[in-house]
C-alpha cells in the first residue's frame, strides 16, 4: 500500500510544490487548505498519482480531526504530515508596537495553535501504526531577527520549540518530528514588496539567486523518506547560504 502524506496549505505555492514532489515519490496526497485545492489535485492526478483535497482551517480542532479522518478514509494511513499552512501574506508590516492585537492573535492561532492541533489530529493514527513523520515549516526570520512583522517571526520561532518537544515525546512511538526553515521565497502577486526585498536578500547569500519553491523539495523528500529515519528534533535551514549553522 502506498504511503500517504497530508500537506496543509496545499492549494498553491510551497504547499503545491510539496504535494507534487511527494506524489512523484509514490505518496498518496491529501492537500488541505482554506482555498480551492482543485489545481493541486489535478496536477497530482495528471502525473499518475492519487490525491484528494480537503477544505480545512487548521486553527479549528474540528477541521483538523475531519482532515485526518478524511485521509484515513481515502487511503488507509497517515505516514507524513507537512505543516505548511501559515498566516503570512496577510500580516501587516511595520513597527512592533503598531501590530494590531487581533492580527497578533490570528497569527498565533494559525501558525502555532494550528500546527499543534494538526499534530494532535494525526497522532492517534501514527501512534497506532508505530510510525510517522511530521515536518513543520518555520522560517529563516527566526534566526535573522527580521523586523517589520514580529508576530510572524515569534510564531515561527515557537514552531521550533514545539518541534523539539514533540520529537522527544513522540520518539517512543516511532514518530519523527523535524523543522525546515526556508528563506524568502518571493510571491509578488501576494506581496508586491517581495521584489525589492528579494534583491536585498539575494545580495547576502552565498548563492546569488532568488529562492524558488522547488529549492525546498529535496529537503522535504529527505525528511519524508526512509533516509531520515534516525533524524528527529532538528531544524534544517534552506537558504542558499544566507547564514551558516
Amino acid at each position: 500500500m502506498a504511503p500517504t502524506a497530508i500537506v496543509t496549505g496545499g492549494a498553491r505555492g510551497l504547499g503545491q510544490a510539496y504535494c507534487l514532489a511527494l506524489a512523484g515519490e509514490g505518496f498518496n496526497i491529501v492537500a488541505s487548505d482554506m482555498l480551492d485545492t482543485t489545481e493541486t489535485v489535478a496536477g497530482v492526478e495528471a502525473a499518475g498519482g492519487r490525491a484528494i483535497g480537503v477544505r480545512a482551517d487548521i486553527s479549528s480542532a474540528a477541521d483538523n480531526d475531519a482532515l485526518a479522518a478524511a485521509a484515513v478514509d481515502a487511503f488507509g494511513t497517515i505516514d507524513v504530515l507537512v505543516n505548511n499552512a501559515a498566516y503570512f501574506s496577510e500580516t501587516t508590516r511595520g513597527p512592533f508596537h503598531e501590530v494590531p492585537q487581533d492580527e497578533w492573535d490570528r497569527t498565533f492561532e494559525v501558525n502555532v495553535r494550528g500546527v499543534w492541533l494538526t499534530c494532535c489530529a494525526v497522532y492517534p493514527y501514527m501512534q497506532r501504526q508505530g510510525s510517522g513523520k511530521i515536518i513543520n515549516i518555520a522560517s529563516n526570520t527566526c534566526f535573522k531577527g527580521t523586523v517589520g512583522f514580529p508576530h510572524y517571526v515569534a510564531s515561527k520561532s515557537a514552531i521550533i520549540g514545539l518541534t523539539r518537544c514533540l520529537a522527544t515525546e513522540l520518539g517512543p512511538d516511532g514518530i519523527t518530528v523535524n523543522t525546515v526553515s526556508p528563506d524568502l521565497i518571493p510571491n509578488p502577486s501576494l506581496r508586491p514588496t517581495d521584489a525589492t526585498s528579494d534583491q536585498f536578500v539575494v545580495a547576502g547569500r552565498a548563492l546569488k539567486r532568488t529562492q524558488e519553491p522547488e529549492d525546498m523539495v529535496g529537503t522535504i523528500l529527505y525528511l519524508a523518506g526512509r533516509g531520515s529515519d534516525f533524524v528527529t528534533g532538528q531544524n534544517l535551514v534552506v537558504n542558499g547560504g544566507a547564514f551558516f549553522q
